[in-house]
Parts: structure tokens; C-alpha cells; sequence
């Protein structure tokens, strides 16, 4: 169980469509009911959530037992943090839950009070750890720039964007919980290259260069990807976001599997990102 008690089960397909691969829209109820089911037999106890994905929330208050950790997140909205916090907690039929994150930070630097309500949160024993979910390293720096105090931090992490790795020993010596989220950066990885949206067209030789060295080594793209996270000392969560049990536990199987130091060292020398043209691209929020 060493190895699955990293990872950290994303439910926003439980409330909304999501992903360039998905094409069968959300996970039914039974579904995700089951999915919980095989994560508590797997040793997987934590849930990623946000009053911003749709249902997810009151569907894990039906699902997620008092064994589940759950973190959720404050979307920008005209409602208080107080307010949208106390929603997610009714909704997830709760009364604390482990984390709660700034989901768009932008709002935080227009409106540093937002930060003083989620202190509160926290002084009132209603959430255990509290931070932000982030994109881009300038959004890291800015924290410590301003001294921001916080627990827990999420942001992107793959093969072919590690912009990340100079500062998770800094985040480590301040003792804060690192949490890595898009390693197939959100199904582009198992995207046909031939098949890419237009706009996504710049990325088909990069994908095919990494699905060329998987064939070569007889490695997935599972496998690559979640290894090249999982293992990761500085790195205590790793989200990944299933639609059914299939799904999850080919996941999980990939993740057992031992990996080859050459192939361990591909990952880590792959630097993808030197190589790609439109950093933009690496982005998902810039693929509409």
C-alpha cells in the first residue's frame, strides 16, 4: 500500500464532463460509489474536490465515509469564502474536512483578505491545512515574496512540464504538503497524435517521441508518467482522476510495477519542456 497511499483521487468527472479524452461525460453515481469502493481497498484515502465541479460534492455525501480525507477548494465567486465553505461542507456532509485550497489566484492577489478567511477557517478547527492550487511558478514565488504562510500547495507536474522540481525542496524545508496534479496532462498523453484538436497540433511529435520510447522499453504511458511522480521523495500527493474501476485499478497496477533505472532516468532527463515551442500549450487552460 506504500505506493497507492500517495495518491489522491480528483472527482471533478463525478460532477462535470472533463478531459480531452473523455467521451463518455460524467461518472455515474453507482460508478463512483464503486470507485470509492476499490480506492478504501487499495489503501487510497484521499479525495480532490471543488465547489466548482458541478455535484461532485454532495455526490461524494452520499459516497465518502468518515476514513475518506477530503480537500476541496474556493472558487472565485461573489460569495465569501465563509459562505461557499460552509456550502461544501453541507453538501459533503461533514463537519471539518483535511484541506481547502484557493482555486484561482488571481482573485487571491486582487483581494489578499481572502487569505485572513481561510486562516479563520482553519483557527476554528474546520479544516486541517489550507494553500493554493496553482499553475505557473511566478504564482509560487509571489507567496514567498509576501510571506504567505500555508500548509498545502497543488500544481501541475509531467513529463513534459517539471518546471516545478527547483522549488520542492524549498517547499519541503518549510513544511509544506506538496500535491502534484495533471501527470497525463488531463489525457493528453493517451491522445491519438493523428487525432490532436488543431490547436494541439504542435504537441503530436512530442507525444509521439514518448509513446516511440515506451514501445521501445515495453513500458505504458501509465506507467512512465505515474513513476516518474510516484517516486518522487518530495512528493506526498499525486491526483489523478479516473472515470470507472478499469481505469483505477490499471492505474494502480502501473504504479506497482518495477521500473528500470534507465527508464527511471528518461523521466527525469526528459525536460520536455526545453523542447517544446508554445510553452502555452503545456497549459490546458490555454487549449480552448
Amino acid at each position: 500500500m506504500l505506493r497507492t497511499n500517495k495518491i489522491v483521487i480528483g472527482t471533478v468527472q463525478f460532477g462535470l464532463n472533463y478531459g480531452i479524452n473523455n467521451t463518455v461525460g460524467r461518472v455515474l453515481f453507482d460508478e463512483a460509489k464503486e470507485i470509492l469502493t476499490t480506492c478504501k481497498n487499495y489503501g487510497i484515502n484521499m479525495i480532490d474536490t471543488s465547489h466548482a465541479y458541478g455535484d461532485s460534492e454532495s455526490i461524494l455525501g452520499k459516497i465518502a465515509d468518515a476514513n475518506f480525507q477530503i480537500i476541496s477548494k474556493y472558487p472565485y465567486l461573489s460569495q465569501s469564502v465563509q459562505t461557499i465553505f460552509h456550502k461544501s461542507l453541507t453538501q459533503l456532509n461533514r463537519d471539518k474536512i483535511y484541506g481547502y485550497l484557493i482555486h484561482h489566484f488571481d482573485s487571491f492577489k486582487e483581494n489578499l483578505s481572502l487569505w485572513e478567511d481561510m486562516i479563520n477557517l482553519k483557527e476554528n478547527n474546520l479544516v486541517e491545512k489550507i494553500g493554493f492550487s496553482i499553475y505557473e511558478t511566478e504564482e509560487l514565488e509571489y507567496l514567498f515574496d509576501k510571506d504567505i504562510k500555508f500548509d498545502l500547495i497543488q500544481f501541475p507536474y509531467n513529463l513534459f512540464d517539471s518546471s516545478f522540481n527547483p522549488y520542492l525542496e524549498e517547499l519541503k524545508k518549510r513544511n509544506i504538503e506538496i500535491h502534484v496534479r495533471s501527470i497525463f496532462l488531463q489525457g493528453l498523453f493517451f491522445k491519438n497524435p493523428n487525432e490532436l484538436p488543431r490547436k494541439l497540433l504542435p504537441m503530436a511529435p512530442y507525444l509521439v517521441e514518448m509513446a516511440s520510447f515506451c514501445k521501445k522499453k515495453n513500458i505504458s504511458i501509465e506507467e512512465l508518467a505515474l513513476n516518474s511522480v510516484i517516486h518522487n521523495k518530495n512528493i506526498d500527493g499525486v491526483l489523478i482522476g479516473v472515470d470507472n474501476v478499469k481505469q483505477l485499478i490499471k492505474n494502480i497496477n502501473s504504479i506497482w510495477k518495477e521500473i528500470p533505472i534507465e527508464i527511471k532516468s528518461y523521466a527525469e532527463s526528459i525536460h520536455m519542456k526545453e523542447k517544446v515551442e508554445i510553452k502555452e500549450l503545456l497549459n490546458p487552460k490555454n487549449w480552448n
